[in-house]
């Protein structure tokens, strides 16, 4: 029996919109900075199992999908970083660097491979200023967004990264932050993430040579209790609390807003 013939953009959008739910089954991570650097949460209930890394001194590593798929660019991305420390120096290891491997690695298994990797990624680092700060996400296909203050992917990520635009600000403390992300992680109506399913980890543009630092126990259970609580819903406006009519000399006024 002949193959059926498929053109290469079939092909292509087929490996696309494979590799697009596969990514959406994986909860959802979300990188921001704060006044002192770069946060990193997701929700993940495995312990062993890390969405979130360290990369070198001054880059971290987060990714959704298949774990398998992204440990791999995780390590390779490792490797990458320390030959070119240890034969040049530390600072020529960058996130921008980082950034253009990846990108190379899966633009090729994207149009060479049968199966292009079910992965979404994030390399952040972080500068000896807030201008100095870079997050870069990387898809499935090799494509590189430069992002600004913020990112989301994987599982609702259009949702979460609208929720995001919404409550996101400039120089948050580390607690206001944390407290930003995690508002963009629950659905409106839904129940946050459970504490001890919880991976944080931060860039710390402030701590001494390594700069990543996972947060955890007590210490996380602090900043969730620092953070200022959600605003409470106004309750809706019963009888009592309505205007009454406008009243004249022969009784009530018309203000134009009953039917004719």
């Amino acid at each position: 029996m002949p193959f059926g013939y498929a053109s290469p953009e079939q092909i292509m959008r087929d490996k696309a919109d494979y590799a697009r739910k596969g990514i959406a089954r994986g909860r959802s991570v979300v990188v921001l900075q704060y006044v002192d650097g770069i946060l990193f949460v997701a929700p993940n209930p495995s312990r062993a199992l890390h969405k979130i890394s360290e990369i070198y001194d001054r880059i971290g590593f987060a990714a959704v999908g298949r774990y398998n798929e992204f440990e791999e660019l995780r390590l390779g991305g490792i490797r990458y970083a320390d030959i070119n420390g240890y034969s040049y120096d530390r600072s020529d290891v960058t996130g921008r660097g980082l950034a253009n491997l990846y990108a190379s690695n899966l633009g090729r298994i994207f149009t060479e491979s049968i199966k292009s990797l079910e992965v979404e990624v994030v390399v952040a680092e972080v500068g000896d200023g807030p201008e100095g700060d870079a997050i870069y996400r990387l898809t499935f296909d090799g494509s590189v967004f430069d992002e600004h203050g913020f990112a989301a992917m994987g599982g609702q990520a259009d949702a979460v990264l609208g929720r995001l635009k919404e409550h996101y600000r400039e120089s948050m403390s580390l607690s206001d932050a944390l407290e930003v992300a995690l508002k963009a992680l629950t659905e409106p109506g839904g129940e946050r993430p459970p504490v001890e399913q919880l991976e944080v980890a931060v860039l710390d543009r402030n701590r001494e040579h390594r700069k990543f630092k996972r947060l955890a126990g007590a210490q996380l259970d602090r900043l969730l209790a620092s953070a200022p609580p959600p605003p409470a819903e106004e309750p809706p406006a019963t009888e009592s609390d309505e205007k009454p009519p406008p009243t004249g000399p022969d009784g009530p006024v018309d203000d134009g807003s009953s039917p004719l």
